[in-house]
């Protein structure tokens, strides 16, 4: 069996079929790469936020709409699709700044809020009634994740995959 990172060749089947090795295969809806980092992934999901927000620039400007309407619009669209797979990313620290940004920029325009009036993050949020952050409900997401995984039977494919130990160590020096 290959592991991430490795030279990876086609595999053959029961049947002698040979399927094919690719270097990212989607599945349902999360890009998975054989380098095994998710920083596109995370991109791509910044960037379908920031579309979506697009899209909503002018319901979540408006004067006509309430505050919390435009909170369940938030909830609704561009939160679920900067979140979908969250559960399984590793968030360093400007995959944070990237995720929060997005954040910030959907929540800003709903209090309508312009960048150029340097209202801070925490306020906004308190404008808005949100006491959590992203990450924070990211990790949340992780941690009830990983419990749901830890019940689960032992011979189950999630819990094997989560813990999988390498072989051997990495190499010293950059991967």
């Amino acid at each position: 069996m290959e592991g991430i990172g490795e030279r990876h060749s086609n595999l053959k089947s029961d049947k002698n079929n040979e399927i094919e090795s690719c270097q990212e295969h989607k599945y349902l809806g999360v890009i998975f790469y054989t380098s095994g980092t998710d920083d596109k992934e995370i991109r791509s999901r910044v960037i379908q936020a920031r579309k979506c927000i697009a899209c909503l620039n002018g319901i979540l400007w408006s004067k006509d709409i309430r505050k919390e309407r435009k909170l369940n619009i938030y909830n609704a669209l561009i939160k679920s699709s900067l979140l979908y797979g969250s559960e399984t990313w590793r968030l360093r620290e400007n995959n944070q700044r990237r995720v929060e940004a997005t954040e910030m920029d959907a929540l800003r325009r709903s209090s309508r809020i312009s960048r150029k009036e340097r209202i801070i993050n925490v306020t906004t949020r308190q404008q808005i009634g949100l006491e959590e952050t992203i990450v924070k409900e990211t990790e949340q997401n992780q941690l009830t994740c990983y419990g749901h995984v830890q019940r689960m039977a032992e011979g189950r494919l999630p819990k094997t995959a989560l813990k999988w130990m390498p072989k051997q160590k990495r190499a010293r020096g950059i991967p």
